[in-house]
């Protein structure tokens, strides 16, 4: 399945919006980025099972001391991520994507985690399982991740965005590391979307279902068509906020715009959803600019 021709019409006009509005305000398109790290740590760990809120998240990222005790396995997981998550916002329109790139990255990922594994692909006897589905054996995991690359650099005749879901879905699948592959796949969308001049996109929690189910599909029946609307949904979210900030815009809760528009909360809510309201979430919370 290919992106839809509604969606890339809706993305191509957002890109142009975002694009022109943002010229001479690269300052505060730093300041969302930077303020979006901890929601964005936050949300990959918790799509791997992390215990810790968003608040803990923000106070460890900031050196706050927390309320409870957390083990130091948790704590270097979201300094770690928000690390890498800086690095490849650096780097993203000066280098290409490549394996070296990616076992760097997964290194600063798991550095003081588990040195063993750190910044190398599984080697032999180290077999994984995710969910149903059983990885390919080590010593086909290199050869898999340089065919994806080239399959994604020289497919330039397909829609970007499906390019991008084709490559998270392939690099999932191969699993190539012990640890850390969900979020360094994550990490690589942005990565991706960065090189594309787009910005950071948050594949948030609460949509670890159907993320879960796109996986599925694809290694049941080969679709990419979930993966496709999960990342678009996203992207549009993304580009909605910055393009909220940058019109300076006054920026509102959804629950109070609701009782500006005179429709029903459940109506409103799930057009955000769909993004066919320019609404997007903070820190968990939808809200839009008015």
């Amino acid at each position: 399945m290919a992106t839809s021709h509604s969606v890339k019409i809706k993305l191509q006009e957002l890109k142009a919006q975002f694009d022109q509005l943002s010229v001479g305000k690269s300052s505060l398109l730093e300041m969302i980025d930077e303020t979006e790290i901890a929601e964005s740590v936050y949300n990959s760990n918790a799509i791997e099972n992390s215990t810790l809120t968003l608040k803990e998240t923000e106070k460890i990222l900031l050196d706050m001391e927390l309320s409870r005790n957390v083990s130091l396995r948790e704590i270097f997981e979201a300094k770690n991520l928000a690390r890498v998550m800086k690095y490849v916002s650096s780097k993203s329109k000066v280098e290409l994507l490549s394996k070296e790139l990616i076992l760097l990255l997964h290194k600063m990922l798991i550095e003081n985690i588990n040195e063993k594994i750190a910044g190398r692909f599984r080697s032999h006897g180290e077999y994984v399982k995710v969910g149903m589905h059983i990885a390919p054996a080590p010593g086909q995991i290199e050869e898999m991740i340089e065919r994806i690359l080239v399959e994604y650099s020289s497919s330039h005749g397909s829609y970007f965005l499906d390019r991008i879901a084709k490559f998270h879905l392939d690099f999932e699948t191969i699993h190539p590391f012990n640890d850390g592959n969900g979020r360094i796949g994550r990490v690589l969308i942005n990565y991706q979307l960065f090189g594309l001049g787009f910005p950071a996109l948050i594949i948030k929690n609460k949509e670890k279902l159907n993320y879960n189910i796109s996986f599925n599909d694809y290694h049941i029946s080969k679709t990419t068509k979930a993966m496709e609307k999960i990342l678009a949904l996203a992207l549009t979210e993304s580009l909605h906020k910055r393009i909220a900030y940058l019109k300076d815009l006054k920026i509102i809760p959804l629950s109070e715009y609701v009782k500006k528009s005179g429709k029903s909360a459940p109506a409103v809510f799930n057009l955000a959803k769909r993004q066919t309201i320019p609404a997007f979430r903070e820190k968990g919370i939808w809200k839009i600019g008015i």
